[in-house]
């Protein structure tokens, strides 16, 4: 067990601690072994006709049948300021990889903990039967949610087997940078995701240190690491920028950020506001938001300073801009959906 409790080892494998798994499950979060699955507010949305989310509008996923999980649900390298996940349980930096669950025996817990969470849906008449249906089986995987998914040592086996499912029309995955090795590995196996998204949220290291609270020392230099690699892979890469209102969003931080956008070779900027819920509500204030009318100035502003982005979407509900990358063009749909 580690010092803090958050988990335990039991049949082999690394197991999220019961007490914690209760919590867990009782903010709607599914839980096998270290890895946990969730419905998220959009995916629920679309159950009842609205509209998607802004991977749906951006990129052409299919809300309805996206499945969002982590295969590290109580591992990270950060205590990010902003991070509304229940990040206090992390501790461990490493996960042994004789003790974490397979690809495809993660993956059939997980459906089925998916599977329960839909079920409940059913039984709403506002809800379509035939998108329920659907949902049952993902077509778009976005390895995200809690903790650090670069972080369980069997990712590009993961990723190769979610690529091989008869359904799979995308994976998107999401990293804080930290494991530099493990993004060169995805590449040296050929398991790159059809995205991949690095968090990015400080163009210094002061503010690095400030907003992500790293346990690494050299944290700085493994997010950079990350980013030199992520300039010339072979699949569709986003920077996610987070603003939080007196920690990056002022006239300075556009200056420093559109120099170290300029020459990335990233495809898309995804620029957001914090928001001001879960567990973040207790390191930050609602005041710490922006307006969607600021995240457009400071996309736009961006764009300009940096000479090589410009807008290409936003999502006013989700207080999201996305600049896409000029000289460096590929169409913003993903292709399988068509």
């Amino acid at each position: 067990m580690s010092c803090s409790g958050e988990f335990v080892e039991q049949d082999d494998l690394i197991q999220i601690r019961p007490s914690i798994a209760k919590q867990l499950k009782k903010a709607k979060y599914g839980v096998a072994d270290h890895a946990t699955v969730e419905l998220c507010h959009w995916t629920k949305k679309s159950f009842k006709g609205d509209v998607g989310c802004y991977k749906h509008k951006f990129y052409g996923i299919s809300t309805h049948q996206c499945m969002e999980f982590s295969p590290a649900g109580m591992h990270c390298e950060n205590r990010c300021v902003y991070c509304w996940r229940p990040m206090e349980f992390y501790d461990s930096l490493q996960m042994d990889p004789g003790k974490v669950a397979e690809p495809k025996q993660m993956l059939e817990k997980l459906m089925e903990e998916r599977r329960k969470l839909i079920m409940g849906h059913y039984g709403d008449p506002k809800s379509d039967r035939k998108k329920l249906d659907e949902s049952l089986m993902p077509s778009h995987y976005a390895i995200s949610l809690s903790g650090e998914p670069t972080m369980y040592p069997k990712l590009p086996a993961l990723i190769r087997y979610l690529k091989s499912l008869p359904a799979t029309k995308s994976v998107f995955l999401v990293t804080n940078g930290q494991e530099p090795h493990m993004i060169q590995r995805l590449v040296d196996e050929d398991a790159l995701p059809t995205q991949l998204y690095l968090s990015t949220n400080a163009a210094d290291r002061e503010s690095f240190m400030r907003i992500n609270k790293p346990r690494y020392a050299d944290s700085w230099e493994r997010w950079h690491n990350t980013l030199q690699i992520m300039s010339n892979l072979n699949t569709r890469t986003v920077l996610r920028m987070t603003l939080i209102r007196d920690y990056n969003d002022s006239l300075h931080d556009i200056e420093a950020f559109a120099s170290m956008i300029k020459n990335s070779g990233i495809h898309f900027i995804e620029i957001k506001s914090y928001m001001h819920i879960g567990r973040s509500t207790n390191r930050l204030e609602r005041t710490n938001m922006l307006e969607f009318a600021e995240v457009q100035h400071f996309a736009t502003e961006l764009a300009k300073k940096s000479g090589v982005y410009s807008v290409m979407d936003d999502s006013e509900s989700s207080r999201i801009v996305v600049l896409q990358n000029q000289q460096k063009p590929i169409d913003r749909w993903i292709a399988a959906y068509r």
